[in-house]
């Protein structure tokens, strides 16, 4: 795991913890669905790591298959690493 992945994973860490605590002492149910929905958001963040800042970037660019352009070439990527262990 490299420096900057490890980094976006605390940040999500971090905010499930401060949302869900948050959510746990508010009174109001809008406010709580808010919460949950950015402690959703911090499970991505720890489970994906870097890889979602990645796909919010392609995502904003504009272009409709930059997602895919991106996954293909990763698997593209993947594929040949394993070639190349044989």
């Amino acid at each position: 795991m490299t420096k900057r992945d490890a980094l976006w994973r605390s940040a999500g860490a971090v905010l499930c913890i401060a949302a869900g605590g948050v959510a746990l002492t508010a009174e109001s149910a809008p406010l709580i669905v808010l919460l949950f929905l950015v402690v959703l958001f911090g499970l991505t963040l720890v489970i994906n790591g870097k890889r979602v800042a990645i796909a919010v970037q392609a995502e904003r660019r504009g272009h409709p298959h930059t997602a895919d352009i991106i996954h293909a070439r990763r698997i593209r990527r993947f594929r040949r690493n394993i070639d190349e262990a044989r």
